[in-house]
């Protein structure tokens, strides 16, 4: 019988770590997934419950002492091999670099560059049994850096060379490296640090990044560019220097009033924020029972635009109990308020929970994805229309 394959993956909490941990438990994996934010993932292991693959979630800052060795372990401990490390996580600090502190600039270098090294130190003896996969996340910036984002963008810089570094060092091993740029993409990170984001036109879906670093798995690919018009845009910046730097000098980047240090996955971090002791990982893993269910479709997915990327995990779902997408899509006038009881009400009649917890689904997934902005538990705001629509 085959192995299941197992995953690390790090930033599980929101974004694209989520999405990649969803998509990795749908087709079977088993994922050991670390994040900040514990109710966020106490969320994904319900959503992801009947799925083929099993998961292992802990509420975890990886800068604790120890961090490194105490989760590969912990995976060791539970699935018995480690095939794919994925180094998701990470945080920005925004402020001019110059006049950050000593603190502020070491935190944005250890989240990016020692966090992710240490992992794969530990990581290696299981990864050299499974011929495994290492991927480390990067970002545009990392070519064409940007002001106010502090040490972010240097950070990202040294992710982009210690990758080639790895990668070479790791090839006799015939452990995979691959770098990923996401690009544009639809997700808290950047909102959160108070910039105002890519053009939701422009922007891509955390699904879809998710998708192509799955497929990069297999075919184990050096470089993931998951936004082809950024890669684009980068080349003719780098070719044109002088006009790139006066274009970024003028560019708006800081939203007035929302400087706050944020981590990938939404948590405050920086130096006024003190890191929260190191979480026992035995006693905080939660591992949900595998269960067997009817597999959702595999392979690639043709996505139309970012509303049907963000509704791509619960479209199983919304088929079965026949919700709509074209009901969804017409939720979605800016500035109207959803309320999540109303939603199921005006869909399904008289709900069952059932219904309830789908409708909540689909405004979580439309939420990550930057369609809408959570009010409360129940309540949401529409930010923007279905531009694909």
């Amino acid at each position: 019988m085959k192995a299941r394959r197992v995953a690390i993956i790090t930033g599980a909490s929101s974004g694209i770590g989520r999405a990649l941990t969803e998509r990795a438990v749908r087709a079977g994996w088993d994922v050991f997934a670390v994040g900040r934010r514990a109710e966020r993932l106490a969320e994904l292991e319900e959503r992801l419950k009947g799925a083929t693959g099993r998961l292992a979630t802990v509420a975890f800052d990886l800068r604790s002492a120890g961090a490194a060795p105490r989760i590969v372990r912990a995976t060791l401990e539970r699935f018995g091999r480690i095939d794919v490390l994925v180094n998701n996580a990470g945080g920005v600090a925004v402020g001019s670099i110059a006049q950050q502190s000593d603190d502020a600039l070491r935190e944005q270098m250890e989240t990016h560059v020692i966090v992710p090294l240490a992992l794969t130190r530990e990581a290696l003896p299981a990864l050299r049994e499974s011929h495994g996969h290492v991927f480390y996340v990067g970002s545009g910036v990392a070519r064409i850096p940007v002001g106010a984002l502090g040490a972010y963008p240097p950070a990202k810089a040294a992710v982009r060379n210690m990758t080639r570094i790895v990668r070479n060092e790791l090839r006799s091993d015939g452990i995979a490296v691959t770098y990923v740029d996401p690009g544009a993409v639809a997700t808290e990170f950047m909102t959160r640090a108070g910039f105002a984001g890519p053009p939701p036109s422009l922007a891509a879906s955390p699904y879809t990044v998710a998708r192509k670093i799955f497929n990069a798995f297999e075919t184990r690919r050096r470089v993931v560019n998951a936004v082809p018009w950024q890669t684009a845009v980068v080349a003719f910046a780098e070719a044109l220097p002088a006009l790139t730097d006066f274009i970024v000098s003028r560019a708006p980047q800081i939203v007035v009033g929302k400087t706050a240090p944020v981590l990938a996955d939404g948590a405050t971090a920086g130096p006024a924020a003190a890191s929260p002791p190191p979480t026992p990982l035995p006693a905080a893993a939660q591992l949900a029972e595998p269960a067997v269910a009817s597999p959702s479709p595999s392979g690639a997915v043709a996505l139309e635009s970012a509303f049907d990327a963000a509704l791509e995990a619960p479209s199983g779902r919304m088929r079965k109990l026949n919700l709509r997408k074209a009901f969804v899509r017409e939720l979605l006038v800016p500035d109207n308020e959803l309320d999540l009881g109303d939603v199921a009400l005006r869909w399904a009649g008289m709900p069952n929970k059932n219904e309830r917890a789908l409708t909540h689904e689909v405004l979580e997934a439309l939420a990550s994805a930057g369609f809408l902005a959570r009010i409360d538990e129940e309540r949401y705001r529409v930010l923007r229309a279905d531009d694909g629509a």
